[in-house]
């Protein structure tokens, strides 16, 4: 293969799975380490990635925008589906309570729950309250406050008090990036302030994001690594976060 080729490659895969590694590329073409870094350095001078700590990205995962939940709730959704069944196993037992952030995948883990659980749910996501709201052993509080049309999220100062005096067992936050520097992020001020305080009022917090998120950093931190205590993602995760995410305390579920 020559560099060209290979360096197209590397751009294309980086495009599809949101993420490459310096050792997962290095192995994968038969090059050496420095060799990728060099590839790198050129597909950033070309504009087609943004090199992070161990690999790359494609330029459009460093944003401050973000897509509607139409759009994201048709990306990469087997790999939800699988990463919602998998995390619904750190549901608290019965009589708990749970906080669902909004999300496309927090939103699968609902549609998953038995119709008989016996849970009180907090949640800032209409969605979400609309599919438990006729469930009679779900003892269900919806946040109230102005809802973002993006996510369909409640949000605001309203949504702030509401949380400040709820505590939950477990809460499931999804992210729209991750990284061991910024932590949790995501493009809005209102929702990260929002999902900051879901974070805050739960003994267990449960992340629940698909891989091509991680490595990705949007403008506003919500939470540091150091408050997450699972991760369930799915099994295209690079080696090289997976063991760096334990390494710093977190259990990272593969599904």
């Amino acid at each position: 293969m020559y560099a060209e080729e290979r360096q197209q490659a590397i751009a294309d895969l980086a495009t599809r799975r949101g993420r490459v590694s310096v050792a997962d590329l290095a192995d994968r073409y038969g090059v050496t380490s420095e060799t990728v870094r060099r590839d790198l350095a050129l597909l950033e001078r070309l504009g087609h990635v943004r090199r992070v700590h161990g690999g790359a990205v494609p330029t459009a995962s460093l944003t401050v925008t973000e897509p509607g939940l139409a759009e994201r709730d048709h990306t990469r959704a087997a790999h939800k589906d699988r990463i919602a069944s998998a995390a619904a196993a750190h549901l608290p037992g019965s009589g708990g309570s749970v906080a669902f952030d909004a999300g496309t995948t927090t939103g699968r883990i609902v549609a998953a729950l038995p119709t008989d659980i016996d849970l009180t749910v907090v949640t800032n996501a209409v969605p979400i309250a609309a599919r438990l709201a006729g469930l009679h052993s779900v003892r269900l509080h919806l946040v109230g406050g102005r809802v973002r049309g993006t996510t369909q999220a409640a949000v605001g100062a309203e949504a702030l008090r509401f949380l400040d005096t709820v505590h939950v067992d477990v809460a499931f936050v999804g992210t729209n990036a991750l990284t061991v520097g910024h932590g949790l992020s995501t493009p809005d001020s209102e929702e990260a302030a929002v999902k900051r305080a879901m974070v805050a009022a739960a003994d267990r917090v449960v992340v629940v994001a698909d891989s091509s998120k991680i490595g990705r950093r949007h403008l506003i931190s919500f939470a540091p690594l150091s408050a997450v205590d699972v991760l369930v993602t799915d099994d295209e995760i690079d080696d090289t976060d997976r063991i760096s995410l334990i390494e710093h305390g977190i259990e990272v579920v593969t599904a």
